[in-house]
């Protein structure tokens, strides 16, 4: 199960996928009717690699689900995967064995015919290559695949996965050419080979040039002729200033929460031909408790802060709104969500309880707490959401608490080493299903890296939940995980994101690049 890429990467300002800017159906070829219809889209993240068996960073995947086919995709604005790449795929003997089949006439952009020895070659590739900054936890439960012909692919799982049609849907299933990608090494020099809508012209520090496929078969309808990716490497002044100059017509994940609240209903912006469109989003962020510090460990500890957190505030006061309160371990929008912090909880600051929790425990004295930051991996807004957590929690009277940062990389070391008694993680899901926020946190290994064991949790409720393949059914169980996590509190959930396109009057499409399924969709943009 993944444990990298998706404690996010540093969105700049609110620590949201923002974007400001000036069908589906079986496709062969890409294309437009126009000509010059090219975009140039500026991002504040960088791509860190071009090669799928690396580059587990929201950059680098934007280049994969635009370069690269996988054997199935996420539909726009939904979370179900449709066949892409194959033209079949379906389960056998329960959820362990997963056979696809490929559509006909399928080529990579070099010419050559992709076949399943492709598709075995880039799992297996993958898989071998285990690089610390790639995919290959997701693809863990697969034990062997087989090509029984070129155009047959049988996934023998190690145990029921019933999630395995969304792990391949990610940009982990990106499928690349055997003879052009090292078996048992990263490719180094910048360059893909794919099969998707798009081909790589070029990658470097500053830009990717990205034009149509005349060759590619599949669901995506190109409506543009061809994306440049202008990369800002966080510079957020830069970023704007570039789009107010006309220099780029879409600025991706690069707005603070304050500029985006501004633009919100701003009549300037309406005179200027510049609106927002709001998209979903399944990004959340939480505290999470070291439950072996001295401090954090104590259950009433834990409690009292439950009860005197005050989430409207703070998504009022540092994200201005452009953020929801989160209840729950698993996000709106996805399937099982509940408000089980909320019903033990509450929304509004309980400081009676709070006080309740420490006295019924002995503790008399004040709580003295370090919240620990980390703005260069969340964005420059979250030391201030967390003095903000400070400020409610010393209202109370009961904790004397203070905010401290650290640079991404010693901040890891130190939760990594249990020095950290309470800490921020983000979290942005690989697949819009409830495993994903779930497993990597409370499963074996787990990203949290915070000491908490719930033996029922792993024992039981991942492993059934896991072998349904009608995820609907899942929706009680994953209702008990998220009360288990309520009641022992190894982390309180802080808010979901939302993201947001600001466009330009002849840019449209933006709203079916903005969903849960964090895949940017370059074909669905258009300019006229």
């Amino acid at each position: 199960m993944n444990v990298r890429k998706r404690w996010t990467s540093a969105p700049i300002g609110a620590g949201l996928a923002v974007a400001l800017l000036s069908g589906c159906g079986f496709q062969t070829g890409g294309g437009t009717d126009k000509p010059d219809n090219s975009i140039v889209v500026g991002m504040s993240d960088d791509i860190l690699a071009a090669d799928p068996a690396s580059g587990y960073d929201p950059g680098s995947w934007l280049l994969f689900n635009n370069v690269f086919q996988s054997l199935l995709s996420f539909p726009r604005g939904g979370s179900t995967p449709q066949p892409e790449a194959a033209k079949s795929c379906a389960f056998e003997n329960g959820s362990r064995t997963y056979r696809c089949t490929l559509r006909d006439g399928l080529a990579f952009t070099n010419g050559n015919s992709l076949t399943s020895e492709d598709v075995k070659y880039s799992f297996d590739r993958a898989i071998r290559i285990n690089d610390p900054a790639g995919p290959a936890p997701l693809l863990s439960t697969i034990a062997k695949i087989t090509t029984p012909d070129p155009r047959t692919v049988v996934f023998q799982l190690k145990v029921p996965d019933a999630t395995f049609p969304n792990k391949i849907a990610s940009g982990a299933g990106s499928i690349v050419d055997h003879s052009k990608y090292p078996a048992d090494s990263l490719r180094e020099d910048g360059k893909a080979v794919g099969s998707g809508p798009y081909m790589l012209n070029s990658l470097d520090t500053s830009k990717a040039v990205f034009s149509v496929n005349p060759g590619y078969r599949g669901t995506a309808r190109v409506k543009n002729s061809g994306i440049t990716l202008d990369l800002f490497h966080g510079d957020q002044k830069k970023l704007a200033s570039a789009l107010q100059k006309g220099d780029i017509d879409v600025a991706y994940r690069g707005l603070s929460a304050r500029d985006i609240s501004q633009l919100e209903g701003s009549t300037s912006a309406a005179d200027r031909g510049i609106e927002v469109v709001e998209g979903t989003s399944a990004e959340v962020q939480h505290l999470v408790f070291n439950m072996k510090d001295p401090v954090a460990g104590q259950l009433p500890v834990r409690k009292a802060i439950a009860y005197l957190l005050d989430r409207d505030a703070l998504v009022s006061e540092v994200y201005h709104s452009t953020a929801i309160p989160l209840y729950s371990i698993i996000p709106a929008g996805i399937t099982a969500h509940n408000t089980a912090f909320f019903d033990v909880y509450g929304s509004a600051p309980q400081p009676a309880k709070a006080e309740q929790a420490l006295r019924d425990a002995g503790v008399t004295d004040k709580v003295k707490l370090t919240l620990w930051s980390t703005p260069s991996r969340y964005g420059p807004a979250t030391d201030g959401e967390f003095r903000e957590i400070a400020k409610q929690l010393n209202a109370s009277g009961l904790i004397d608490a203070e905010v401290r940062s650290l640079p991404f990389e010693q901040y890891e070391k130190e939760i990594a080493a249990g020095k950290l008694g309470v800490y921020v993680k983000g979290w942005v899901p690989d697949y819009p299903d409830p495993e994903n926020f779930t497993q990597p946190f409370f499963g074996e290994d787990g990203v949290l890296q915070n000491g908490y064991v719930n033996n029922d949790i792993t024992g039981r409720i991942i492993p059934d939940t896991a072998a349904h393949a009608k995820r609907g059914a899942t929706k009680e169980s994953f209702g008990e995980l998220q009360d288990h996590v309520a009641e022992d509190l190894p982390i309180l959930p802080l808010w979901q994101g939302k993201q947001y396109a600001v466009t330009h009057d002849d840019i449209s499409g933006l709203e079916w690049t903005l969903d849960a399924s964090t895949v940017f969709r370059f074909w669905e943009i258009s300019k006229y």
